[in-house]
């Protein structure tokens, strides 16, 4: 991929549309779910970066689907989101500690970092062109799913400053539209902005926010990156573009804010005010509930003349989200080399909605070496809410779960192998606990013993007999609608109901093959779609809660396992409802598919 650079989002949808990789669509369509279903279906078609020209309601273009494949991301980057990842672990490397030969060695890189520091000030700034009184029923939000509580925000560039340090954070955070001039702010936990408004509203103050939509491609895509605390992303976005960040001074309020953005949006978050936030269709693929969250007060919106409004839309995988997210740890997952050095490589699963499976390939030196490193991860920013952690030896590719499954076949003992971690914190949109930020988490320790492992001393290992055949079990019970063996370790069982019943009896039986696991999910889960079997598998079911043995014990306080691991995978009561688009709105983009791409 040839080296090029974007100072704005004109730029980038310029030379997307000059590649062959952008669709203008002419037809007039509706931000009210049609929208969603027509980009929805493009990324499973690996289609093109969409600009809608005519927007039902708006005078302004959408433009969506832009990171939406590898080759985009790529042409967004000028390179491969890997080679950056490895430059900076190489950097960190080489100079640790610093050597006249490492400095040289790492010239290139050391010149590109210089990238991360240098900013550029504009006073004519074309964010600024025109200066407006709040009016967001001007825009053309999308309401992405039919259950969704209302009109959202879906890729703005939310900027806050530390107000206490003066820190910057810009992170992506959905915004519910609640009329014209206020939004929600959905801060989770474990991010930037949220940090700086806990600390202003500890304080009894107010936090004033910026927010940008569009900008050049580097920036929206630092947006997205899980940096550590206290790192600013818009200074970081400097390194993915080879020159410096163009700034400029906002309107109403002591903060910088992006020259080249589309729009800016200026407001206050004030402290200790709430309110109800969604649902919303997420990227777990189900609709997060309703829930008290900070409210955010637009006092001016600034903007060019020719704006386009950006968004992506969130759901079951695949979605644009899915490239951003690998993007992401292509860049990031290197580093942790420089924290964790045992650990080769790591990388999080976007069929499960990354935060609901992470597998690390670590060098296991000495026993137990890889629990402490499931242990330490489990503990690193983002990575802390991961909620299913498999560790493999480190000449096992994380990426290929075909690979993963042998070392779990080869390797994985739940009885020896198997941590469980209750009452942990949890991804904001993990609901498989039922209480928000609050659920368990597991670790499956698939690495080669470097010893035997004994259970607690002073015991015996009870032998386990299994009480019949799944086989013919499969046979006779009808609420089995079919079973498939991944890897020769993996069993998966598709119920039409009874799961917790059925998952306890189907450990105590006779699997096929070498299985070791078995997880039963429900009807709506197709067991042929690799994508599918994992986002069933992954994001329904509570490790403390949902797995189980044919029979455990305590002794002492060491719970020892005894036969295959079950995992109650289905769809239980009181679980928010997956997204699914009306038939009504299905049809409607089907009659239309030839108008928009005529």
């Amino acid at each position: 991929m040839a080296e090029r650079t974007f100072n704005d989002l004109h730029g980038f949808i310029a030379y997307l549309e000059m590649q062959g990789e952008l669709k203008r669509i002419r037809a007039e369509v509706d931000p009210n779910l049609e929208i969603t279903e027509i980009a929805t279906r493009v990324v499973k078609e690996k289609g093109p970066a969409l600009l809608f020209e005519r927007v039902k309601g708006s005078q302004f273009p959408l433009a969506i689907n832009l990171f939406g494949s590898e080759r985009r991301i790529e042409m967004a980057l000028g390179r491969h989101p890997a080679e950056i990842g490895e430059m900076l672990a190489g950097l960190g490397e080489s100079l640790n500690p610093p050597t006249p030969g490492g400095v040289w060695s790492q010239r290139a890189a050391l010149r590109e970092l210089l990238n991360v520091r240098t900013t550029r000030y504009l006073g004519t700034a074309p964010s600024q062109q025109l200066s407006e009184e709040p009016d967001l029923d001007r825009l053309p939000i999308l309401k992405c799913w039919p259950d969704d509580g209302g009109r959202f925000f879906t890729y703005p560039m939310v900027i806050t400053e530390d107000p206490t340090t003066g820190r910057r954070n810009m992170g992506i955070y959905r915004m519910h539209v609640y009329d014209r001039r206020t939004t929600g702010m959905h801060w989770q936990i474990q991010k930037g902005g949220r940090f700086h408004h806990w600390r202003a509203e500890g304080a009894g103050h107010p936090i004033p926010v910026a927010v940008a939509l569009g900008g050049d491609p580097a920036l929206m895509i630092a947006a997205a990156l899980p940096m550590p605390e206290n790192f600013d992303e818009i200074a970081f976005s400097g390194l993915l573009r080879r020159g410096p960040c163009s700034l400029t001074r906002a309107k109403t309020m002591d903060m910088d804010v992006p020259a080249n953005a589309e729009f800016v949006i200026e407001g206050v978050v004030p402290a200790d005010e709430r309110r109800m936030e969604g649902p919303f269709g997420d990227h777990f693929g189900y609709y997060s509930r309703p829930a008290l969250f900070p409210v955010f007060h637009i006092k001016k919106i600034t903007r060019r003349h020719d704006a386009i409004y950006p968004a992506t839309v969130v759901g079951k995988p695949p979605q644009e989200d899915r490239y951003i997210g690998d993007a992401t740890q292509e860049i990031m997952s290197p580093l942790i080399r420089l924290v964790r050095p045992e650990v080769a490589s790591l990388w999080a699963y976007y069929e499960a909605g990354f935060h609901n499976l992470a597998v690390a390939a670590v060098r296991v030196r000495y026993r137990k070496e890889a629990i402490k490193t499931g242990l330490a991860l489990l503990s690193e920013s983002q990575l802390a809410l991961t909620k299913c952690a498999i560790l493999v030896d480190a000449g096992v590719n994380p990426r290929d779960f075909d690979a993963v499954l042998e070392a779990l076949r080869r390797n994985f003992d739940p009885e020896r192998d198997l941590t469980v971690i209750p009452r942990a914190p949890i991804d904001t949109l993990d609901f498989s606990s039922f209480r928000m930020h609050l659920g368990s988490k597991m670790i499956l320790d698939a690495t080669s013993p470097v010893e035997e492992d004994d259970l607690p001393p002073g015991t015996a290992e009870p032998a386990y007999e299994p009480s019949g055949s799944f086989l013919e079990m499969a046979a006779q019970e009808q609420r089995i609608l079919g079973w498939r063996l991944l890897g020769g370790v993996l069993l998966a069982v598709q119920l039409s109901s009874g799961g917790r019943e059925l998952c306890e009896q189907i450990v105590k039986t006779a699997l096929p093959g070498d299985a070791k696991m078995v997880a039963v999910v429900s009807r709506d889960v197709d067991l042929d779609d690799r994508e599918m079997l994992l986002w069933g598998i992954f994001t329904r079911f509570d490790p403390a809660r949902d797995v189980v043995f044919a029979r455990a014990e305590l002794r002492g306080v060491w719970p020892v396992y005894h036969g295959p691991m079950g995992i109650d995978s289905t769809f239980k009561e009181g679980y928010p409802d997956p997204l699914e688009m009306p038939e009504e709105i299905k049809h409607r983009v089907s009659s239309r598919w030839g108008d928009y791409f005529s």
